[in-house]
This record gives structure tokens, sequence and C-alpha cells, in this order.
């Protein structure tokens, strides 16, 4: 019998929450999905974990027993890890994202690091994650977009953009060189999965909707398939103005929109993570999200 270190995570949360809802929130996972999730894990396990009682989500005997053993091995993974990384080259760190960054990002600050003998890998991560692979541990800082859920991240600015919108060619709001939220509510939009969050309803703009609910044609998990389901006519998507110029397409108008906030993107790491690497990196690319601003 392979049980996942995922699977305990998720054991894990629940324990701590007694509250499905509550814990997926923490993993990034829709409620449903962990359900099912812990289903299984009893399944394999030959008995249940938690008694599910009608008001009230309480540990069985067996989950009580396996709790503190479960949070051990969790916690022995993470000194695995550290210690495998430490047994390499002198810095190894794994930097998350979920589109692309440029905003000369990585070629002006990550390439510094390598010259220095700093080993700096990039991992794509799906926007199922919008943690960018912080919350299971694969990324050591990741790109994001703001917000984040969660309080387990620490994180820095690294720059504000305007919102754009992502239109197919021949929309009827193509030929205006600047449009009005108030012209796209009624459109459908383009969704980042429901386990994304804030970050989904950020995208979709909802606090400016004035509690009426967006429509969605379709879901996207990755760039690459928002745009298409755009250029597909299933709906438009709301895109920050430094992502106009890394994703241009024949198929695909741009155009400036009025009243939104503006985008955050933003460096962020585990809040208990306070290795200096992590620290010299985090400061490296906050200055020079500063000096591009000012610039």
């Amino acid at each position: 019998m392979d049980v996942h270190l995922r699977d305990l995570r998720y054991f894990v949360t629940v324990a701590e929450e007694l509250h499905f809802t509550r814990a997926a929130e923490r993993l990034y996972v829709s409620q449903p999905a962990l359900s099912k999730q812990i289903r299984v894990l009893e399944r394999q396990l030959g008995f249940q974990l938690f008694d599910r009682r009608p008001t009230q989500l309480a540990l069985t005997a067996q989950g009580e027993a396996l709790l503190p053993r479960a949070r051990e091995l969790l916690a022995a993974w993470r000194d695995a890890l550290r210690t495998a990384r430490t047994a390499g080259p002198a810095v190894v760190l794994t930097v998350g994202m979920q589109t692309a960054v440029g905003r000369d990002v990585q070629r002006d600050v990550l390439s510094g690091f390598r010259e220095r003998g700093w080993q700096i890998t990039l991992r794509l991560v799906a926007w199922e994650d919008p943690s960018a692979g912080l919350a299971d541990g694969g990324s050591d800082l990741a790109f994001v977009w703001l917000p984040l859920p969660g309080t387990d991240f620490a994180t820095r600015t690294l720059a504000r953009e305007r919102l754009w919108v992502a239109l197919p060619a021949g929309h009827r709001l193509a030929d205006q060189p600047e449009v009005d939220f108030a012209e796209l509510a009624d459109e459908p939009f383009v969704a980042l999965p429901r386990s994304a969050g804030p970050l989904r309803d950020f995208w979709l703009a909802t606090a400016a909707r004035a509690g009426r609910e967006p429509r969605i044609g379709a879901e996207a998990g990755s760039s690459d398939e928002v745009f298409e389901a755009v250029v597909s006519g299933q709906g438009v998507v709301l895109i920050a103005e430094g992502n106009v110029g890394l994703y241009q397409r024949p198929d695909l108008v741009y155009r400036p929109v009025r009243g939104l906030p503006e985008a955050e993107l933003a460096i962020a790491w585990r809040a208990d993570d306070h290795r200096p690497q992590v620290t010299e990196l985090v400061a490296a690319l906050t200055r020079h999200g500063r000096s591009a601003s000012n610039g």
C-alpha cells in the first residue's frame, strides 16, 4: 500500500482545521476534491480517519493515533529535502512561476546570481496551485500575482501594473483605444480554476461587479489554455500590462481597461524560511523592481 506525502499533508490539514472548506483553502484545492481524496486515503488505509457528524467533524481513534506520526513524516521529509539541497552546489534554489515573468527580472537578477555559482532552477506550475509550488515544497521562492491565499507565505511586490483585456480579433470592442470595465461586465470570462481562490476572483474583477456574478465561459489552468479559450470565442480575460508584450498573437487584441485596480506581481516565499540565500535573492529582486518602476 503506497500513501503519498500529499495525502498525509491533506489529512494533517483537515485534522488541524476539522473543517473541509477551511482546509481546502489552506491547501489551494477545491473542497469536493479534498473530501474525495480523504475518502480515497481512508479506503487505502482500511479505516476511517474522521467521524463526519451532521454539524461537526471529529477525528476517529485511528485518526488521533495517526496524526502525530503523519506530522513527523512530513517534518522528516522537509528535513530530508533541506539536507539533500545542501549536499549539492553551495546554493540551490527553485523558483516557481505560472506565466512568463519578463520585465527583465530573470535576465538581470537571476543570471547575476548564476554567475556567482548559484544553481537557480525555474519551475513552471499550473494555475491550480496559486502558490506556484511553495505549498508543496517544490519551490523555494515563486513569482506570483497577488492576492496569494493563506497566511503561510511572505511577499514583496515587484511591480504594479494597469489591467488590460485580451479580446479575440474582431470582437465588438476591439476597435476602441480603451475599454471601460462596465462594457465588459456582461461578457463571458475565462476563469482560473476554483482552487486559485481569491486570485481567481481578482482576475474576474469580482469586486468591481457590485455583487453580480461573473459569466464564466471557460476555465483554464495555464496561459496557453487561457489564450486558446479567448481566440476560440469562449470568453475574454484580464491581463497585466507587462504581459501584453509577452503574449502577442495575430488573433488577439489587447486594450487597456478603465475602472479596475492595478495588478501586483510579487516574489513570495514561505514565511518560516529564513535561509540567508532566500533573503538575499528576495532583496535583490525587490531592489530591481523598485529601480525599474522609478526608471
